[in-house]
């Protein structure tokens, strides 16, 4: 038996459209990969953590290996699922069964024969006994011993496929968990081509991503782990976020939908702005969306190479980013160059910062103490001809932080008074780089406001 690492990577590949991706949705009961008819779609390696029958991998979905001509990306494509095959312990190369085998089947499994690792050849498209006799003589013709009949889309077959994969992986591997314990979730947003896959690069220190000047390059969210110090990142790379009257083709549209849905699961959001534009209104409503879903926010200004050496110009983005983003204050702002790696270094610390706070949890005492410290320096203001109380407070969250706040009146609370409060939890608690939630209730009857 191959000995496995104790978690062990399978990679998906194939050429463009036989599969891979449906195959990545039915092996990880998920719908995380894209899957449409038009070649290409899957361009990134998309990493998903698998448990299968106590069985713990790390799958790996792939672009697909062509050599058409007219797409730019082509060897962008191919660069990744090499990087994919010599990374992974298994592979799984799909082809397709209703198409038959091509001249791209046969040059990806002359690569295969140096490859020194388990693979498995697998005829997707398959759904019957029937269809099995009709269709895998003309892949016997590859010089394969063993082949794979399988329905990605419809399972026939694929319980066979797995229990012979996971005949593959050892039986004694002790990590069976998920993420490691404390790991941060970090998602990177933007506009198209501001520098979000070319900074996690930067970070990684290899090409993880692919990057291009092709705009819309990212397509699905891509995850990546890394050890940064004594603590776990997982780095979530998005696809640029447009305005909506510009994203008429229906793959784009569900890109985006796939890049908002990182805000479900990230701790921080990491939003790049590119220097040499400046800000835009796309960038302010993509800020907002992570706010909207109360995540710990960055401002990273990319490309501060091209704007180095003009102060004019950084003094006026300054300005503007101040004069837009009026309502994230709190938000760390970092001037940096994926490309030359200016910044950088600041950044791991900034999210360490951003996520302690984000997780912070405080006694009831010490924020009741705050409360009252608060009213006394400020009195409440009067509301129907009587005084606004609060008799006390707790925290009823973490990630962000809230605190709810008893009240004779909530409609008595006005805005002004409410940010006066929120301030001076801030100061009072140091939670000045997070966003705060303070939650108004009558002490009659727990109205919320």
């Amino acid at each position: 038996m191959t000995t496995m690492p104790s978690c062990p990577i399978i990679a998906l590949i194939g050429r463009p459209n036989v599969g891979k991706s449906t195959m990545f949705n039915r092996i990880t009961k998920s719908r995380k990969a894209l899957v449409d008819p038009t070649p290409g779609v899957t361009r990134d390696r998309h990493y998903e953590r698998v448990e299968w029958e106590n069985h713990s991998f790390i799958l790996v979905d792939t672009g697909g290996i062509d050599d058409n001509p007219e797409d730019l990306l082509v060897n962008h494509i191919r660069d990744q699922a090499m990087a994919a095959i010599e990374e992974a312990d298994i592979v799984l190369f799909l082809m397709d069964g209703k198409q038959g085998v091509t001249p791209a089947d046969y040059e990806v499994v002359e690569i295969l024969r140096r490859v020194k690792k388990p693979i498995f050849h697998v005829v997707n498209k398959v759904d019957s006994p029937e269809q099995e006799l009709n269709v895998l003589s003309q892949f016997y013709e590859l010089g394969v011993d063993i082949l794979w009949p399988v329905s990605a889309e419809h399972s026939y077959g694929f319980r066979s496929l797995m229990e012979g994969v996971t005949e593959i992986i050892e039986h004694d591997s002790d990590d069976d968990s998920g993420l490691p314990e404390n790991t941060v979730k970090v998602a990177f947003f933007g506009r198209p081509n501001v520098g979000k896959s070319s900074m996690i690069n930067r970070i990684l220190g290899e090409d993880r991503m692919v990057v291009s000047e092709i705009s819309g390059t990212t397509r699905d969210s891509v995850d990546t782990m890394l050890t940064h110090g004594k603590y776990s990142y997982l780095l979530i790379d998005t696809a640029g976020i447009r305005r909506k009257g510009k994203t008429k083709d229906k793959l784009e549209k569900f890109s985006i939908l796939k890049s908002l849905g990182a805000l479900e699961k990230c701790d921080v959001a990491v939003i790049l702005i590119d220097a040499d534009e400046g800000i835009t209104e796309q960038d302010s409503k993509v800020i907002g969306y992570a706010l909207d879903h109360g995540r710990g926010l960055i401002i990273l200004v990319n490309k501060w190479d091209l704007i180095k050496d003009d102060k004019k110009r950084q003094e006026h983005l300054m300005v503007e980013i101040g004069r837009q983003l009026p309502f994230v204050g709190f938000a760390p702002l970092l001037n940096v160059s994926a490309k030359t790696g200016y910044g950088i270094k600041r950044l791991f610390p900034t999210i360490g910062s951003v996520y302690r706070q984000y997780k912070a949890s405080f006694p009831t005492s010490a924020l009741n103490q705050l409360l009252r410290d608060a009213l006394d320096a400020h009195t409440p203001p009067i509301f129907k001809n009587k005084r606004l109380k609060f008799y006390y407070t707790a925290q009823v969250g973490t990630c962000p932080p809230k605190f709810v706040l008893m009240t004779n009146s909530t409609k008595g609370v006005h805005f002004s008074y409410k940010r006066y409060l929120t301030n001076k939890y801030r100061d009072g608690l140091g939670l000045d780089k997070v966003p705060i939630q303070l939650i108004f209730k009558d002490k009659k009857g727990g109205r919320d406001r």
